[in-house]
């Protein structure tokens, strides 16, 4: 049943006690903490728009704080106190495990920790199966998709074991469990993810796919060993909460634009670049999106498939049985597709492979790892590409970093010193009020509660085709692109630092430049 049911009517409009769900809507940023304390309950996510039921619908710290971690609209509802009430107690009452009071459970005498030469596999399996563990094992992964981590990492170290979250693109370390774990750790972690526990000396790859509070999230697990045995990292990939729509990544309106004429061109190849981390996958989805419907034919060649689309043909690619990017590009094109796109351009033959479905009627979209647009095209001069080859298929080149938002509950004026020389530095006026996060309990007083993007579009015209003919230095493209109106990395961040956004750290820790 739709809440729309219910009543049509924005604002606090009721409904009965009855009509709560059967079972609770879970929403990946929202903890079961801030719903207890702040007495609220999500309905469901629908357009962009959060509709919850709050005891306190006048609250607008908490509405504004919703929409932060949404990035959308949000439509508030009221019902009976007691029904708020008894639906809250019911299904988010439940106290966190201590990870203290597991290790106190697991004791000394059943996991004392085994030198590697006396290690086997039964006995690994019979530590890891044992209940204790699998509820460590359990809270680390439970408390990381709480914290709204990107990945988990797990690493042993001579005299201690450290567990660590990836939050808004920066590691955190938590709380620690003791080195004689260690073993049993790495060992449930295995079997969850069906890899040989018995293999220690070699890398292994493997998926866990599981329930968290409600919500189905994929873990991407790899293991690599390392001096004091293996260090496992899990990829967080959340199924049902990730944004691909690109008005919610932080695109300029005049950027995105621009954008959307580009990737709705007949053929050509689009490419967007930027370290790992930095968005480009979530990007080239949102794109896909934007195209997907019955009347194309959309095939994607990614290594892994992070995310599942509905209505789009995603390949993942297995090198060990000879399915890598170039292999498979050669086969998709007799599969008749509109739209193509490539994980990544890593050699010539997958870049020539791209350039021929380009010039053949398909728009292809790719990434590439550079710091900026322009050096996209010098990268793949470099590769060997010929440059008439490119100057006749490359359409255009995005650009992009992901910046932390400063917390909007702990948001203050940064009034330091030394701040002015570096608004000067950025070409601002030292005068512009700027903003910092002096940390909270909500942004695990890191002063920082999500991401969005920065920018940087080159797009291909005549001018910029002269000069790739002419295999022009990257810099001599950046300053024709700038010219003709290019937005750089650094001016779209100042914009981002004036709106009070995000800082000035923040923009040079991304950016590279301090």
């Amino acid at each position: 049943m739709s809440f729309s049911e219910v009543s049509s009517n924005p604002g606090t409009s009721f409904i009965p006690g009855d009509k709560l769900p059967k079972v609770p809507f879970v929403l990946n940023g929202i903890s079961t903490r801030f719903i207890r304390e702040n007495l609220i309950v999500p309905l469901e996510l629908h357009n962009n728009t959060l509709k919850v039921i709050m005891a306190n619908p006048e609250d607008s710290e908490t509405i504004d704080a919703l929409k932060t971690a949404i990035s959308g609209d949000i439509q508030v509802y009221t019902t009976d106190a007691k029904a708020l009430n008894e639906y809250i107690a019911k299904f988010y009452s439940q106290e966190p495990e201590n990870i203290n009071r597991i290790i106190e459970d697991i004791g000394d005498k059943s996991l004392e920790f085994i030198r590697e030469e006396e290690e086997d596999a039964g006995h690994l399996k019979t530590l890891a199966s044992e209940a204790p563990i699998i509820r460590l094992v359990n809270l680390l992964i439970t408390r990381a998709v709480e914290s709204r981590a990107s990945d988990i990492h797990i690493e042993p170290f001579e005299d201690e074991l450290k567990v660590r979250y990836r939050i808004d693109g920066v590691l955190h370390e938590v709380e620690s469990a003791p080195k004689r774990l260690y073993a049993a750790i790495v060992s449930r972690v295995k079997i969850m993810a069906k890899l040989n526990i018995a293999e220690r000396r070699l890398p292994q790859d493997g998926r866990i796919r599981l329930r968290v509070s409600g919500s189905e999230v994929d873990l991407r697990v790899s293991t690599i060993p390392v001096l004091h045995g293996e260090s496992v990292v899990m990829r967080i990939l959340h199924k049902e909460g990730m944004v691909i729509d690109l008005e919610l990544l932080g695109f300029p309106p005049k950027l995105l634009l621009e954008f959307n004429r580009l990737i709705n061109k007949p053929n050509g190849i689009m490419l967007v670049t930027g370290p790992t981390g930095s968005g480009k996958t979530t990007t080239l989805y949102g794109a896909l999106d934007k195209l997907n419907s019955p009347d194309k034919k959309i095939i994607t060649v990614e290594d892994p498939i992070e995310y599942q689309i509905k209505g789009i043909n995603q390949i993942q690619v297995k090198p060990q049985i000879g399915l890598n990017f170039a292999s498979t590009l050669r086969h998709i094109v007799r599969q008749d597709p509109d739209i193509i796109m490539i994980g990544e351009i890593r050699d010539l033959e997958t870049a020539e492979i791209a350039i021929q479905s380009a010039l053949t009627g398909h728009i292809v979209f790719s990434t590439l790892h550079t710091n900026d647009a322009p050096s996209a095209i010098t990268r793949l001069l470099d590769m060997g590409v010929e440059n008439f080859l490119l100057s006749s298929t490359v359409i255009g080149i995005l650009a992009q970093r992901l910046v932390r938002i400063i917390c909007p509950s702990c948001k203050e004026a940064d009034t330091s010193s030394a701040n002015k020389e570096k608004l000067v530095r950025l070409g601002m006026s030292s005068d512009i009020p700027i903003y910092k996060g002096v940390g909270c309990e909500k942004c695990s007083n890191t002063g920082y509660y999500g991401r969005t993007g920065i920018y940087e579009l080159l797009t291909v015209d005549d001018e910029i085709r002269k000069l790739i003919l002419n295999s022009a230095a990257s810099n001599q493209i950046r300053d024709t692109a700038r010219e003709r109106g290019m937005v750089t990395l650094m001016e779209n961040g100042s914009k981002k630092i004036e709106a009070g956004i995000t800082t000035l750290s923040e923009l040079f820790r991304v950016t590279q430049e301090e």
